[in-house]
């Protein structure tokens, strides 16, 4: 079915200013993040907005005093100045200056060795959020490629974002610094203030419109740019560096990369002209504001309204007041534009799971006593408009080993699934004991089952962690992986390996040793020995074995899994009639079931399937 269309973020002024609603959480954020620098960061800057119209008076003081001293005592030494006590002071206030300037340079320090750690720490923080919240969705979110799209995003504003730590703050900063200019200014003539925001607010809503646009290009065009990171991926990756070399991909990935690179240069291009053209004559706009403001304080200290102190003092304070207000209002258009990109991580993390444990929820027989039951179960995958399995209805019993056969889309893997509560029925149920499934406790019905599907992962780690993700929380029990190993005939493979259980296996990083697909398929089955489950699932994960070599891990997996309830899925028949019952499933219902013996007796499916695989080895 065609993707749903994306839903676009409206680019009216009002909405951007809504978008605002999202700075008190991120605020939140980054106070749970660490307390402590936050304060910190609170504080220094707090201190440091009120440095420079303290530094600015202190050197209007200085000049005044100079002109004062300059008149009315010309001709005398600086000497005879210093014995009179007439440069003592300009002395003093020369001093204070130097301190302050002393005092703002290491507190600037100060205040950016805070900001990075405290970026750091938000970094790390919303980091993990975003980890175990995805942990927390359901398989089928994963499925979705809009949800894609939104994780996408949300990661990107996790990492993206940690500018606008810094815009608030700073935000903080100048707002109370221009409090301290205007009030100053406001002293002298409040219409200087008035004169520059009416100057200044034209180049604002400039900058907040086309910053509104990039956003809501970024937004629009996630999918494609998802696909431009993926073909720049499998265009350099080591998992696909054998089919792009043999089938002459190059060329085709990096022609369909360059035609998306060189439509977003484009869209990108036509908004930076527009902006370069309508930002250069907004901003022009305020220059005139500024000298004609400029030109009254000069006029002013002409006629000798003010001293020559005063025209430093303004002239320095309406020159700071204007560089001020406009990196304020740019500055807001920035976090109002981030703060729409903010919408994006709060998207994501309000995604709900719909599989979770409910109140009260049961825990987990164990062991279990009856085993399991499909009763009339239909399900169909989010987005499909066909059902994956309906009318299934079968019983697992406790203790037993069950084979699933059947032709590729007959619903094997999807009842696997649905048996590990990775998806729910959407018709009929299953049942354990005797209870719904959906009953029992999600952990603890997961942590009951030990399922290794044929996509199984590689993690790029060592050969014992690579076992150990089986039960994680037993990664150091040494033991226990040995015998993992050695269960699913993968000890000999890693007792080749240069630094045994602790080699790094994969390419990904340095020292690392590749397997082989069969080699790297007995690592994953020891997973499966190394969780200890109630409920061992072998989900065709040896595809990549020869039929020996299949033949020996599934009758290992028989007699290990002897006091376990089972199941194994495999398209090779000499494996499954080890099984004590094996299901025929077709078009996601059981179609047959029996011993290999029984269903070799009937006509049907399973006779037919076995005597054409039979033949390709004769």
């Amino acid at each position: 079915m065609p993707p749903p269309p994306m839903r676009e973020r409206p680019q009216t002024y009002a909405a951007r200013f809504a978008a605002m609603k999202n700075i008190p959480p991120f605020l939140r954020m980054v106070w749970e993040a660490s307390p402590a620098l936050a304060l910190s960061m609170g504080g220094l800057r707090l201190i440091r907005a009120l440095l420079p119209v303290t530094m600015l008076y202190v050197g209007k003081l200085i000049i005044d005093e100079v002109v004062r001293l300059s008149g009315g005592a010309a001709g005398e030494s600086l000497g005879a100045l210093w014995q009179s006590g007439a440069l003592h002071a300009v002395t003093i206030l020369v001093l204070i200056e130097l301190g302050l300037a002393i005092f703002s340079d290491i507190l600037g320090r100060l205040v950016r060795l805070t900001d990075l750690l405290l970026q750091e720490r938000l970094v790390i923080s919303l980091s993990t959020r975003l980890m175990r919240h995805a942990a927390e969705l359901d398989l089928e979110d994963f499925e979705d490629a809009v949800l894609q799209d939104k994780l996408e995003r949300a990661r990107r504003q996790a990492a993206g974002r940690m500018s606008l730590l810094g815009l608030l703050f700073g935000q903080m900063q100048d707002a109370l610094t221009v409090a301290t200019f205007a009030g100053g200014l406001l002293l002298y003539n409040p219409w200087l203030v008035v004169l520059l925001l009416i100057a200044l607010i034209p180049a604002f809503l400039g900058e907040s419109h086309f910053k509104s646009l990039s956003y809501q290009l970024n937004y629009r065009r996630t999918p494609q740019m998802r696909e431009r990171d993926y073909l720049r991926m499998i265009a350099s990756s080591a998992d696909s560096a054998k089919e792009v070399k043999m089938f002459g991909l190059s060329d085709f990935l990096r022609e369909r990369y360059l035609d998306l690179a060189r439509r977003f240069y484009r869209e990108n291009l036509g908004i930076a002209r527009r902006e370069t053209v309508w930002l250069s004559v907004l901003t022009g706009l305020g220059t005139l504001g500024y000298y004609g403001a400029y030109l009254w304080i000069i006029a002013r200290t002409i006629t000798g309204d003010l001293s020559l102190g005063d025209l430093t003092f303004l002239a320095g304070s309406f020159q700071r007041l204007r560089a001020l207000l406009e990196s304020l209002l740019i500055r807001f258009s920035d976090v109002a534009a981030q703060a729409m990109y903010l919408e994006d991580l709060f998207d994501f993390l309000r995604v709900e799971p719909e599989i979770f444990s409910k109140q009260g929820a049961l825990d987990v027989p164990d062991p279990i006593s009856e085993g399991f039951e499909f009763q009339n179960v239909g399900f169909y995958y989010p987005g499909s408009n066909r059902y994956a399995v309906r009318g299934l209805s079968f019983r697992l019993r406790a203790g037993e080993t069950v084979a699933l056969v059947g032709e590729n889309g007959a619903g094997k893997t999807t009842l696997v699934k649905l048996l590990a509560r990775l998806y729910d029925p959407d018709e009929g149920r299953i049942l354990l004991d005797g209870r719904d499934l959906r009953d029992y406790d999600l952990d603890q019905l997961r942590a009951a089952i030990g399922a290794i599907f044929q996509d199984f992962m590689r993690y790029n780690m060592t050969a014992a962690d690579n076992i150990a993700v089986g039960r994680i929380e037993a990664r150091a029990d040494r033991g226990r992986i040995e015998n993992a190993a050695q269960q699913a005939l993968a000890d000999t493979i890693i007792a080749k390996l240069p630094a045994g259980y602790d080699q790094m296996i994969g390419k990904r990083f340095a020292n690392g040793v590749e397997l082989s697909g069969g080699e790297w398929q007995r690592v994953a089955i020891a997973r499966g020995y190394m969780r200890e489950a109630q409920v061992l699932i072998l989900d065709e994960p040896t595809a990549a074995l020869d039929a020996r070599s299949e033949y020996e891990v599934f009758k290992r997996f028989k007699e290990l899994s002897a006091a376990r309830t089972a199941v194994l899925i495999s398209h090779r028949f000499s494996s499954v009639r080890m099984a004590d019952r094996i299901l025929v499933l077709a078009d996601g219902s059981v179609e047959a079931e029996g011993t290999h013996e029984e269903l070799m007796e009937e006509e049907g499916r399973y006779r037919d399937l076995f005597e054409l695989q039979a033949a390709g080895y004769r």
